[in-house]
């Protein structure tokens, strides 16, 4: 078995655990295993960031004609949010029930036949046809 892939230094606890509950568990490429480093780093300052919003008096602030808006710190949030997303979902990592990760583009398309096809296809006749073309890819 091979030895665990340490994480990248400077990492805090909520980027030590993404880095461990990936890097321990999956096959990663080289550029992957940078993607994974981002999406950890990502990790560790969405959790400041939402550290310093609980520890706001208050979610509004002032603008610039004394009308109240929404704190700087929320939409900085929503982005580390996004980002960590997108990083993640870049790394094309299986579900449990597959081998291999989709691309996200996989993953639409699959959830667009699925859509699709969902009334089409009576229950059980799904898998047949999965199972068929398993088999004449193979």
């Amino acid at each position: 078995m091979q030895d665990p892939l340490k994480p990248p230094t400077g990492l805090r606890a909520p980027g030590k655990r993404l880095w461990v509950s990936v890097a321990d568990r999956y096959v990663l490429t080289a550029s992957e295993l940078e993607m994974l480093g981002q999406a950890c780093r990502t990790c560790d300052e969405l959790d400041r960031l939402e550290r310093a919003v609980r520890n706001l008096p208050d979610l509004t602030t002032t603008g610039s004609t004394g009308q109240p808006k929404a704190h700087p710190l929320l939409s900085e949030v929503r982005a580390h949010r996004l980002l960590l997303e997108r990083l993640t979902t870049a790394l094309c990592l299986p579900d449990e029930s597959e081998e291999v990760g989709m691309r996200p583009g996989q993953k639409h398309a699959q959830k667009a036949a699925q859509g699709r096809w969902k009334d089409h296809v009576p229950d059980g006749k799904l898998a047949e046809l999965r199972a068929a073309g398993r088999q004449a890819a193979s």
